[in-house]
């Protein structure tokens, strides 16, 4: 038990402590070489768009990166993740509203069940100690 215990810690501390510059180094772009990301849904003729990692956003807003738009950081983010008074749809405006996004993230469904995935997982992280 205390093994368990060790290595969700160390998982969280690795969360919130070893990405603390993705955010700002993986910003959305809208120049030529964009990736998109889920490429098995694109057709020919579809315009992709790389979008800032799931991961790194809710990393993001675990750290306070959108308390200017409402979104708390730490357990009060985990409080209301699980209240579902924050969800993915609510991060990601907050991620458009601070240009990490483009507003096409908005629509994307993939990126939405991704993002709601990573904060599903979030309490889990944060259990652990």
């Amino acid at each position: 038990m205390k093994l368990v215990t060790l290595i969700n810690s160390g998982l969280l501390f690795a969360f919130i402590t070893l990405v603390p510059g993705i955010a700002g180094a993986q910003t959305a772009t809208n120049n030529s070489s964009k990736i998109a990301i889920n490429s098995n849904n694109l057709s020919s003729n579809s315009t992709s768009v790389s979008y800032l990692q799931p991961f790194n956003l809710v990393t993001f807003a675990y750290q306070g990166g959108f308390k200017q738009d409402g979104i708390p950081s730490g357990d009060a983010l985990i409080f209301q993740i699980h209240d579902r008074k924050i969800i993915a749809k609510d991060l990601v405006k907050a991620a458009v509203n601070a240009d990490k996004l483009p507003s096409e993230a908005l629509n994307d469904q993939n990126y939405l069940s991704a993002v709601n995935l990573q904060l599903n997982a979030l309490p889990d992280y944060a259990a652990a100690d």
